[in-house]
């Protein structure tokens, strides 16, 4: 589309206007009026306005009475338009700072010094939970809370402008995240206004931009330099949690069921379990004789035996000589036979 002279000028004074405008919001708060706060690791500040012609300052330990006693430590001022809040020189020294005569006594307070202090946490609104850390259904609204105490800057005129950062898995940062509408939403120059400061619900999880895995998110604030003269971890940047976008919550594991293989090979043989045997030689109480073998006559063939014939306690009796089947029959009939022929004789 072709554009007139007209409309082309047209374009550029508002896109000058939009940089101007932007240029303006992300400028840094320098101006430090009496009784405004500051922070560790702030550069350039002027606090011509909180000293009031003064050139010294000087800080009490708590507790200490300000008004009749002298100052636990004290600083020269020599360039108010340009104030370094240095950590080595602040750092154990954050409280009230008041201004200071020539003669070394409190003429009104000049400063708060603060040690900042700065947290991000994840929420997911669809089921009312704190996702810190956690995991997040794919598709859910997520939202992110900025916690902070640099709001008090809010006394210098303009809020505290803080960065969030989005990593997704494959290490790729997002400068504006889309809620479940298609809309984007900025997460760089956040005017932070209130702590807890909410971003609700603009990051759809599901959103085909936005592969699962693990992100990572912290917030970084950089306003006067404070970052890079004080880039420690919980005061200018916020520890790195995490959130992982998946569709299964990770504590369900899926049942896998398993198949016991058929086995082809020879089982092997239980192994037999060997037994010592104990051989125990019987008690013998007196010595063995061996019984003579007996000479059987026929008369004594026809002893009876006693059954119950007392043993010798020990000794293994004789066995008793077995009898001829039919012998007392024909014994028997000899004798009648004998007895008949004497009868005849006497006759």
């Amino acid at each position: 589309m072709n554009m007139t002279f007209q409309q082309k000028i047209g374009f550029l004074i508002i896109f000058l206007i939009v940089t101007i405008s932007t240029v303006n919001a992300a400028a840094p708060i320098q101006t430090v009026s009496q009784g405004n706060t500051v922070f560790i690791g702030e550069q350039g500040l002027d606090i011509t306005g909180a000293l009031g012609g003064a050139t010294q300052i000087g800080w009490w330990a708590s507790g200490a009475a300000v008004a009749t006693s002298s100052p636990d430590q004290t600083y020269s001022v020599s360039s108010p338009t340009n104030f370094f809040v240095s950590p080595s020189t602040f750092g154990s020294y954050t409280g009230n700072w008041y201004r200071l005569d020539n003669a070394f006594k409190v003429n009104g307070p000049a400063f708060n010094i603060v040690d900042p202090q700065l947290a991000v946490r994840v929420e997911d609104p669809t089921v009312s939970v704190d996702a810190t850390n956690k995991w997040v259904p794919r598709g859910d609204q997520v939202s992110f809370v900025i916690d902070t105490n640099l709001i008090a800057m809010n006394q210098r005129g303009s809020s505290p402008q803080v960065t969030l950062y989005v990593q997704a898995p494959d290490g790729a940062q997002f400068s504006s995240l889309l809620n479940s509408a298609g809309n984007p939403t900025s997460i760089s120059n956040i005017l932070v206004t209130t702590s807890p400061f909410y971003l609700n619900s603009i990051w759809n999880t599901g959103n085909s931009m936005y592969a699962p895995g693990l992100y990572t998110i912290w917030a970084e604030y950089n306003v006067n330099g404070m970052k890079d003269n004080y880039g420690v971890t919980g005061k200018t940047i916020s520890a790195q949690v995490t959130v992982l976008d998946q569709e299964q919550n990770p504590l369900i594991q899926s049942r896998t069921v398993t198949t016991k293989p058929s086995s082809t090979s020879t089982p092997s043989p239980t192994p037999t379990k060997t037994v010592a045997t104990q051989t125990t030689t019987p008690r013998i109480t007196q010595p063995l004789t061996a019984a003579p073998t007996p000479s059987i006559s026929p008369t004594e063939a026809t002893t009876s035996f006693s059954p119950t014939a007392p043993t010798a306690t020990g000794i293994v009796p004789t066995p008793h000589p077995t009898k001829s089947p039919g012998f007392e029959c024909i014994f028997g009939s000899v004798s009648v036979i004998f007895g008949f022929i004497v009868y005849i004789r006497k006759k």
